[in-house]
């Protein structure tokens, strides 16, 4: 058995662990209130987004955008795949990496190509030790992602994918559920389907300005980088809440530990004091 100077080493180590999971658990709670107040304030937008592309795709039938092409073969993937910069968030990362990566060994299956397109350390990180084609990547958004930085990486993979270099974009990410529960997920994003954008409800009858072609040109556009930004700021949200809950779970295992080790240390302690009242009795009654 350990000595009593040793365990009491090990439970000043473990009380000041305890310190720092029990900090870095509330500065992740104010965070994640901060985080879910952006992802509920982000909803709306995309949702009017998604409405007005949903009645200028169908208002001017004789124009089709590319976005909306469905093509006959697909033989190049590209995939947009958000993780955090930052890691001690339980399970959180590995989730959304190993859905990416079974979907990529499905694809390469099938002989299709992959390109990456990497938001987040962490998703770099790993998409670069595996040997991915990484098109283009986006690191250190901090605690606010401002859809300013987003715009560079997404056309990058837009770009590639009207010019045929890419015939079908995935966007995975982990989408916030509540504060326990956050779900990895892989929706496509482009060709952009009819159940996406909805059906268009009454008949609109629209003035464009400029030509129709270049509006719906831009709003398709717009309407891309706002799924993305949404993609982000609910990855943020479920970051912040799967740190709060592990670091919870650290606080709560350091201080099972420390009980432990103030029971072994009491057990030694008093196993020295019976070891020393003993030899005192033992050298009293050899002098009687």
């Amino acid at each position: 058995m350990a000595g009593g100077k040793e365990i009491r080493a090990k439970i000043k180590s473990v009380e000041n662990t305890r310190k720092i999971t029990r900090a870095m658990e509330m500065v992740a709670a104010a965070k994640m209130r901060k985080a879910q107040e952006r992802m509920r304030a982000s909803r709306p937008y995309a949702e009017k987004i998604r409405n007005v592309a949903a009645h200028l795709s169908r208002a001017n039938p004789e124009y089709e955008h590319s976005f909306l092409e469905k093509r006959e073969s697909i033989k190049n993937v590209g995939l947009i795949i958000v993780t955090s910069d930052k890691g001690l968030c339980g399970g959180l990362n590995t989730n959304i990496l190993r859905l990416a990566v079974n979907r990529m060994k499905a694809w390469e299956a099938e002989g299709k190509g992959i390109s990456v397109c990497a938001i987040g350390n962490k998703g770099l990180g790993f998409m670069s030790r595996i040997g991915a084609k990484i098109k283009s990547n986006m690191t250190g958004l901090g605690d606010t992602p401002h859809i300013e930085k987003l715009i560079g990486v997404v056309k990058v993979m837009l770009d590639a994918y009207a010019a045929g270099e890419i015939d079908a974009i995935y966007l995975c990410y982990n989408d916030f559920v509540n504060t326990m529960k956050q779900e990895p997920c892989m929706e496509q994003l482009l060709p952009l389907s009819g159940e996406q954008l909805g059906t268009a409800k009454g008949n609109w009858d629209y003035i464009y300005e400029p030509e129709p072609k270049q509006v719906i040109d831009e709003l398709l556009v717009r309407y891309i980088e706002s799924l993305v930004y949404q993609a982000v700021v609910e990855n943020m949200a479920s970051e912040q809440s799967a740190r709060m809950v592990a670091m919870k779970a650290a606080s709560d295992n350091a201080k099972s530990v420390i009980g432990e080790l103030k029971l072994v240390y009491n057990k030694a302690r008093q196993a020295a004091i019976t070891r020393e009242i003993s030899e005192i009795v033992s050298g009293a009654a050899a002098v009687g």
